[in-house]
């Protein structure tokens, strides 16, 4: 999902917008019966809250406590348990029955229904909606119908979407995928209600979904209110009163109000307080492995970037990263050096390999120089990276990069950096395709699967494919190990695939990054689920 960061602002002490979200002391019940109200450090989102456009971690913080879906995927190991799906059936792994649970609703009353999953993605995958999220459908027979690569959709529905009953709907796939069903926590799957479809302006500025919270209100730039809702069907309803989100653009700021007491959780420790962290907040630090890697993709829609030859080129830059001493110097113990292009935290078993990068995620100056000449030089004699800058210590380590390829190469200040102010401003030039040189590209998986880390980045026109990879041979092995029904096989497919990676380097693999979150006295039973997220209907106060 979506490029791992936090907008953070001002000091709650001083900062006149925090008028429309509660400091860290605020005890109001709101829906929760006086259980206290959870503050949280923030960013805002790039896009309106809603499941099938949300593809970057604030917003999906926010989905999280709002819907619930077919599947959750546990919070501590990871797995795709049944949440609102009684039963998912199939025979041939590409026809699936899916029969829901009784006694669900929306916040606002509405029953949980077969139509509002069907619903709700049709208008996902629907091309006039513009979502993000649309190619998650795509593997549902009649997407093309209503997401055609031109011209207008033939239909408002895909044809392999049927409802059954109140209870049952059908899906049929266009080819069989042994793993979709594990796929299904992913929120761009989430039901909605007709309102959103009756009043989409007025659903956008208040949500309303069938998770263990609702929206009380929310200011674009300052925050969100969320409150416990009562009538939540869940066995994992909420253990506190509401979550305040605080908007921060400086997650320095969001660290200094936690130690001060004016904020319960920071998410997002920044590189600057890790040396202080341990004494500042004992075991109150929360630091473990995650699904999220961190890269540098390279924008192959330049013509300088992506004509043949370059991956000589970019191998080299690679090449002349020295993440051992990066990681150590800025990171302490939250990163470690990239050896491939997904996640230790999926297990050998899952696809993580430590050797699929080979010598291309290896330090080596000279041969980074050589590479470098060999290709044919850098494009202009220089290299630009990007990124936003106002979370994630991304200024420290893209500097750190910088001067890195510089000594490596010894050409004097080839590489420079260019900051972005906010996410969303990055998000949105990323996204527009408007970059000309290499740009951060952090991932947070969006469930615990191999696919996960290569499909969406580097299928060709896939969601998040920003630097706009092609490479048939790529795409038949991803496509092969989709239709592969047995799991250590289909592993084994996508590991053929994650060699085109290695030598294409379409993207740098830079470190894989651990979640890490300080939270205050105030409050207790705070983790991280597998994806770095708090698990804050969990968290308690007092």
């Amino acid at each position: 999902m979506r490029g791992a960061t936090h907008a953070k602002w001002a000091a709650c002490a001083v900062a006149v917008a925090l008028a429309a979200t509660a400091c860290g002391g605020d005890n109001d019940g709101g829906g929760g019966g006086g259980a206290g109200i959870v503050s949280s450090s923030w960013g805002d989102p790039q896009n309106p809250i809603e499941p099938a456009n949300t593809n970057e971690v604030q917003g999906g913080k926010v989905l999280d406590m709002l819907f619930r879906g077919l599947k959750r995927y546990d919070p501590k190991t990871g797995e795709a348990r049944n949440m609102l799906a009684e039963k998912i059936e199939t025979t041939d792994s590409q026809n699936f029955t899916i029969t829901l649970k009784d006694g669900w609703k929306f916040s606002n009353d509405e029953p949980v229904t077969a139509q509002s999953f069907v619903d709700a993605w049709n208008y996902g995958a629907d091309v006039r909606n513009k979502q993000n999220n649309a190619p998650f459908f795509a593997d549902i027979v009649g997407y093309a119908d209503v997401h055609p690569e031109s011209g207008e959709p033939k239909s408002k529905t895909m044809s392999g979407l049927v409802v059954k009953d109140a209870r049952t709907f059908t899906v049929a796939l266009k080819d069989t995928f042994s793993t979709w069903p594990e796929t299904l926590g992913y929120q761009a799957f989430s039901p909605l209600p007709k309102a959103f479809f009756t009043d989409h302006t007025g659903w956008l500025n208040k949500p309303v979904g069938n998770g263990p919270y609702l929206v009380d209100s929310y200011t674009k730039g300052t925050g969100m209110k969320l409150r416990k809702w009562d009538g939540y069907a869940g066995e994992d309803k909420a253990q506190n009163g509401g979550v305040d989100l605080k908007v921060y653009t400086d997650n320095n700021t969001a660290y200094t109000d936690l130690i001060s007491g004016n904020l319960d959780l920071v998410d997002d420790v920044p590189a600057q307080q890790l040396k202080n962290v341990k004494n500042d907040l004992g075991d109150r630090y929360i630091n473990q492995p995650a699904l999220i890697i961190q890269t540098l993709t390279f924008p192959l829609y330049d013509a300088q970037w992506g004509k043949p030859g370059l991956e000589k080129v970019r191998r080299g830059i690679s090449r002349a990263i020295n993440r051992d001493e990066i990681t150590k110097q800025i990171f302490r113990e939250t990163r470690t050096p990239a050896k491939d292009w997904t996640s230790p935290a999926l297990g050998e078993k899952g696809g993580f390999s430590g050797t699929a990068c080979g010598d291309a995620c290896v330090y080596d100056p000279a041969e980074a120089k050589k590479l470098i000449q060999e290709g044919g030089g850098l494009p202009g004699g220089k290299v630009t990276l990007t990124s936003n800058v106002d979370t994630g210590s991304h200024r420290d380590w893209m500097d750190a990069v910088c001067n890195s390829i510089n000594n490596a190469l010894g050409e004097g200040p080839v590489c420079t950096v260019n900051p972005v102010g906010t996410f969303a401003d990055f998000r949105n030039q990323q996204s527009s395709f408007k970059l000309t040189g290499p740009f951060r590209s952090g991932w947070q998986a969006d469930y615990p699967l191999i696919q996960n880390f290569l499909e969406p980045l580097y299928s060709t026109g896939a969601s998040s494919n920003y630097g706009k990879f092609s490479n048939k041979e790529f795409d038949a092995l991803v496509d092969e190990a989709n239709r592969e029904s047995d799991a250590a096989k289909a592993t084994a497919k996508f590991q053929d695939a994650e060699k085109i990676l290695a030598e294409q380097m379409p993207s740098i693999p830079l470190w894989y990054q651990n979640g890490s979150a300080g939270y205050s006295e105030r409050v207790s039973d705070v983790s991280l689920n597998q994806f770095s997220v708090p698990v804050y209907d969990q968290i308690k106060v007092g």
